[in-house]
């Protein structure tokens, strides 16, 4: 390149000698790395974990269209399609729904930065890794943080929750709906009424559990909500879901103190989102391309219907848990009722390394499976059948290698 224009200021006079002579004023002490001159490589891999999930093909050619502007009208309609679609999913009305530009993490860090305040109780079913984050974010806001911890595998019952509110007189409480680190399903009818009742607003986390079970967020009181776009949506990581009912804005809008974060300020967000009926002023600028893939995911939902989903999800996976048994595994959830129909833990038999499993199949067959996270670490394999990766023919593909897998794997040998 210097060489160039050098030859190009004999030719063009002192101008352009003094452009190479601005460009090049120093030596370069780093060179270009090796490994970005050569193509990209991406394996082409089954992800049957519990997220993120295969892209769907129609998602994937939305990802490759052309950038435009984040404050072009047409952006703003694909950002309005994308609150219809989210509105859709969580079954509410809720004016103030949106999208987040950030992965779940940052969706449940925008509810807990709005909603809490230094000094406000926060109660937090600590169940798996999920409560355990929630708890440790409301400890970094200030809030005091009441956990109230139970083995993974478990869940709360409305009594055991009623006699928390109580004492601790809560203005939040956090439950996981689909606590995907142990695969347990928490149950959600009658919880936002009880939360009500004690003044106290209801946060649910249903990253892993969204259009792959049953929810409403209306019909069962829920405040605030949020899911992921990497899981059943079958769209990239990078974006997520939100909604906050009547009371939790009233909660926001009426704050004493300015939330933490400016990035995720819901009253700035739900201007850019035109969800407050004024005019949209620039915030940040949000993933375009990553809106596109969003919008083709919730359109693809729509178009299959979410009960439709829900059956899918529960059919395919009632196929998995039979198959799984059949093998001589155990389901780590005991209780049928209170498995997620997404993502299925299954104890790490007894002779075995779990990492030795999870290697085999993925070194042999290219499809991904997981272990624990957080409290379930070393307890349990993990299984995800989400959006277009649930069908039964995954399920027989991960049933072959983890077969192969067991006779192979076993430390009883050695």
């Amino acid at each position: 390149m210097f060489r160039a224009l050098a030859r190009a200021s004999a030719t063009r006079g002192p101008q352009v000698a003094g452009w190479a002579r601005t460009m090049a004023t120093r030596q370069l002490l780093v060179a270009p790395p090796e490994a970005l001159l050569r193509p990209l490589s991406i394996p082409n891999r089954l992800l049957l974990g519990p997220g993120p999930s295969n892209l769907a093909p129609r998602v994937l050619v939305a990802g490759g269209k052309q950038m435009i502007g984040h404050m072009h009208k047409e952006m703003f309609q694909i950002m309005d399609d994308i609150k219809q679609g989210i509105q859709y999913v969580f079954q509410t009305k809720n004016p103030l729904t949106l999208a987040i530009s950030g992965s779940g993490h940052c969706a449940l860090e925008a509810a807990l930065f709005n909603i809490l305040e230094p000094g406000d109780p926060f109660l937090v079913g600590v169940n798996g890794i999920w409560g355990q984050r929630a708890a440790d974010i409301g400890e970094r806001i200030g809030a005091r943080v009441h956990p109230m911890i139970k083995d993974p595998g478990n869940h709360y019952t409305l009594q055991e929750l009623e006699e928390a509110l109580a004492q601790h007189k809560p203005v939040l409480l956090f439950l996981t709906q689909g606590e995907s680190s142990s695969g347990v399903l928490q149950p959600l009818d009658g919880y936002g009424e009880l939360c009500h009742r004690y003044d106290c607003l209801l946060l649910v986390d249903s990253v892993a559990s969204l259009c792959g079970t049953p929810i409403y967020m209306d019909q069962q009181g829920i405040d605030v909500l949020y899911s992921g776009s990497q899981k059943v949506l079958n769209s990239p990581p990078g974006t997520s879901l939100i909604s906050f009912s009547d009371k939790a804005k009233n909660k926001i809008y009426t704050r004493k103190t300015k939330p933490v974060s400016f990035y995720l300020d819901m009253k700035w967000l739900a201007n850019i989102w035109g969800c407050d009926g004024k005019p949209r002023i620039y915030h940040h600028t949000t993933p375009v391309v990553s809106l596109y893939s969003l919008r083709e995911s919730l359109a693809l939902i729509a178009e299959q219907g979410l009960e439709n989903s829900w059956r899918q999800h529960r059919e395919v996976t009632a196929y998995l848990h039979g198959r799984l048994q059949g093998l001589g595994l155990q389901l780590f959830v005991k209780d049928p009722a209170l498995r997620l129909p997404t993502v299925t833990a299954v104890a790490v038999p007894a002779g075995y390394d779990w990492r030795d499993i999870v290697n085999y199949v993925m070194d042999r067959f290219d499809i991904e499976i997981t272990g624990g996270l957080g409290p379930s670490m070393g307890k349990v394999l993990r299984i995800g059948l989400l959006g277009c990766n649930a069908t039964r023919e995954n399920v027989d593909r991960v049933i072959q290698a983890l077969r192969e897998a067991l006779q192979r794997c076993s430390r009883n040998k050695l």
